[in-house]
């Protein structure tokens, strides 16, 4: 309301910039929390479990992960299949730009595995590694950018050595744990000035908004298309999916996720929700903090179901804007490099744009037309966006539901361990009192 009431005045860039400057400081909060969120809440949560229950509740995040990305792309390739939003004359002029031509699918998937183990960890703070042409050669590059998929990747594998080395990892867990419930307490801080962030970070975007009718026609129609995709994906498929598992209600786990939901739709990066998303699953809905320390900053990182719809989405609109009819083959291709490219999307604003070039040159698409969707990607940004962290958040509670009964065997375990130790005392005094009594019946005798 505040958006759309300021909209009349006609500020100019300058003064949007001052104005939303409430909203760029929670951002740049959550932002500076998430690094070491990740490594923290992974190298705690993985050292806490056993190989044995990490290896089975990873292969259910990941089977989750998996099978929720390829419903999104099929939902959207069907909504984009039965609406056709592209039919028609061109609406908008392609500013063609030569910057856009970019890599092939197989250097950017080189540069996910790349990604995965970076050479320096201090570098994989603040760049990842990105690969670009150079005279139409591949070159290996740089961009700035937390390279999440490495920290996680190093994260779980030191969490899995600390908790094999049992007692001599027992200081670094418990200095991990330490750090991982002072970063929690200060998203706790940062929590009370989220709605003022929230609140500016809309309001600013909605005024900076261009003129409203270039979102009509074919871009309207699109813009339909992958929220209706959205909207089905995440109010229909993913409860489903929750209560066939766990047999709860999702609609009420839901409500509990309603501050994450509303952090992930003002900032539009699912890593920048992360803090918030922790505690809304801990808190609120009582999730187990093994799984979600484990589930959530992974899922962040790679399950990115709205990213994945979308891409399909767009791409098949670019082929009807230009009048192209994909075979089988074609329309397979695109499902499968969205998936994939959705995992290399970062979980930063707008980060598909940069994967959609990917999705594009798999099936001879011009990449230029990226162009034609900038206009409304701002917003269908945060949606997606929205519906990934929805994603993230059902995917830990049905992964705690499936993983229950090693989670109590643990703790049974664990509770077995403190009784020895107490007991432990008891048997020492027991041993003293029986040599103490032999001692005085030699004497006697």
């Amino acid at each position: 309301m505040l958006g759309f009431a300021l909209r009349p005045y006609n500020m100019s860039a300058r003064e949007i910039k001052y104005f939303s400057f409430p909203g760029e400081l929670l951002m740049r909060m959550l932002q500076m929390l998430v690094l070491p969120l990740i490594v923290s809440s992974l190298v705690t949560g993985i050292s806490s479990l056993d190989s044995k229950a990490s290896g089975k509740m990873g292969v259910r995040a990941i089977v989750y992960y998996m099978l929720t990305t390829f419903i999104a792309v099929f939902i959207g390739i069907v909504m984009v299949i039965i609406i056709r939003p592209g039919k028609g004359n061109r609406d908008s002029p392609v500013s063609s730009s030569g910057s856009i031509e970019s890599v092939q699918a197989a250097d950017a998937f080189l540069d996910l595995i790349r990604n995965m183990f970076p050479p320096n960890l201090v570098e994989a703070c603040f760049k990842q590694v990105y690969t670009f042409l150079e005279e139409t050669v591949p070159v290996s590059g740089s961009s700035n950018g937390v390279n999440a998929l490495g920290l996680v990747v190093f994260s779980m594998c030191f969490g899995l050595v600390i908790g094999n080395m049992k007692q001599q990892g027992q200081a670094l867990r418990e200095f991990f744990d330490c750090l991982n419930d002072a970063i929690m307490r200060l998203v706790a801080i940062i929590i009370w000035y989220a709605p003022v962030g929230i609140l500016f970070l809309i309001a600013g975007k909605i005024v900076e908004m261009k003129d409203l009718a270039q979102v009509g026609g074919q871009l309207g129609m699109y813009t339909v298309c992958v929220i209706i995709g959205l909207l089905i994906h995440g109010l229909f498929v993913l409860p489903l999916l929750f209560f066939l598992v766990t047999r709860r209600n999702p609609y009420t786990f839901i409500g509990g996720l309603l501050q994450a939901l509303i952090t992930a739709l003002g900032t539009s990066s699912s890593s920048a929700t992360l803090p918030i998303t922790f505690r809304c699953l801990e808190e609120n809905n009582h999730v187990d903090k093994r799984v979600t320390r484990f589930v959530l900053p992974v899922g962040a990182t790679i399950n990115m179901d709205g990213t994945a719809l979308y891409e399909a989405v767009a791409a098949i609109f670019i082929a009807q804007v230009n009048d192209m009819d994909l075979n089988f083959g074609q329309i397979l291709t695109i499902s499968i490099t969205a998936t994939a490219a959705s995992i290399g999307a970062a979980g930063i604003p707008q980060a598909g744009l940069v994967t959609m070039v990917i999705v594009l040159t798999s099936v001879g698409l011009p990449t230029e037309d990226i162009t034609l969707i900038i206009a409304v990607d701002w917003f269908l940004d945060r949606l997606r966006t929205t519906t990934n962290v929805l994603g993230d958040s059902l995917g830990a509670g049905i992964v705690e539901h499936l993983s229950r009964q090693e989670l109590q065997n643990q703790d049974a375990e664990i509770g077995n361990s403190v009784i020895e130790e107490n007991e432990k005392p008891y048997q020492l005094i027991c041993q003293e009192n029986d040599s103490i009594r032999h001692r005085n019946s030699e004497t006697t005798m």
